[in-house]
């Protein structure tokens, strides 16, 4: 197969990271991240100066010591993980396509933005973009954020590439059978606890009620996977993490359903965060760190966290069938 140029490129995106696991940085990033309408939908007028006034003067010390904790020597563990996933997809594509595919990272906030992903491909010379958001559940949240994103990246630009978006993949069956090895492999090592909860990042319960599919896709994605592991109904649950704000968010709260199974006789768990693509903050810090010590602290033994997807051979091959499956026209 020849071309003159690259059939395609594949804007990579997650949702990013700070530079470094510092005060100022991670006021950076929350900054941008927490000004996103998609993510607060509050009028600006009424969330900016909460915002500025109050959030970014008392939350950025507090993050950064939560990234100190889980920091890499390579640097943020989203960062490393998404360099790997990059290189592996890339590698993956010219395996089977027989041509050289570009891969780029774009981040919905921090670096490489999503503008320096797209004009990496321009570069390279694309002219058809498949753009990838890793996130398997779709929500107005973080897949819309990445839409408005690329929309907002090429605006200046007189003459746009050829879009093409993935919306979500909660239910593929590379995806579904990925996270079920994982689990799989997790207990050929460790042994199966009581009890596998699959803590997927909340959101407003507003979103759901309003039209977001998010809460829907998470519980398909739990059912499919139990399925396949023939898991029985009170071997398995949903929790919902990483809740923010005053309103209310999707339920059970991860953290309140850990501090109440061991007086319920679960004496021991096995956790995975299927929503996250690359493990992070949120995984590491909130879920392997902190959901580990609420647990043993209310009386349960053992605690178990499984790692996310992250470069895994399997994910990633299932990430590459998903690109040439959305592409099949373009070579």
């Amino acid at each position: 197969m020849s071309h003159s140029h690259p059939p395609f490129g594949v804007l990579l995106v997650n949702l990013g990271t700070p530079t470094a696991p510092t005060k100022e940085a991670v006021r950076a990033f929350l900054k941008q991240f927490l000004s996103d309408p998609r993510v607060v939908d509050l009028p600006a007028w009424k969330w900016q100066p909460i915002l500025q006034g109050i959030i970014l003067n008392i939350r950025p010390a507090k993050v950064a010591k939560l990234y100190q904790s889980i920091w890499w020597q390579e640097g943020s563990p989203l960062m490393v993980i998404s360099k790997r996933q990059q290189l592996a997809l890339t590698n993956q594509l010219a395996s089977r396509l027989g041509v050289s595919v570009p891969v780029a990272l774009g981040m919905s906030y921090g670096s490489p933005a999503l503008a320096d992903g797209l004009d990496e491909l321009q570069r390279a010379g694309v002219d058809k973009v498949l753009v990838l958001p890793l996130y398997p559940q779709y929500s107005c949240s973080t897949v819309a954020s990445v839409f408005d994103g690329v929309a907002a990246a090429l605006k200046p630009r007189r003459n746009i590439p050829e879009l093409r978006f993935v919306k979500d993949y909660h239910d593929r069956n590379g995806y579904i059978a990925a996270l079920v090895d994982s689990i799989r492999n997790h207990w050929q090592q460790y042994g199966k606890a009581d009890k596998l909860l699959f803590s997927f990042h909340g959101v407003p319960e507003r979103y759901i009620n309003e039209g977001d599919p998010y809460k829907s896709q998470c519980l398909q994605t739990a059912a499919l996977v139990a399925k396949h592991l023939a898991l029985s109904a009170v071997e398995w649950q949903v929790c919902f993490q990483s809740r923010f704000g005053k309103e209310p968010w999707l339920t059970p709260y991860t953290d309140e359903l850990l501090a109440s199974l061991p007086a319920n006789g679960v004496k021991s768990v096995d956790i995975i965060s299927p929503a996250f693509a690359a493990d992070c903050l949120e995984t590491l810090e909130e879920i392997a760190q902190g959901g580990k010590e609420t647990f043993l602290h209310a009386g349960g033994e053992q605690y178990r966290f499984v790692s996310c997807l992250n470069d895994s051979e399997q994910h990633m091959a299932f990430l590459a069938d998903l690109v040439v499956s959305h592409t099949e026209n373009w070579r």
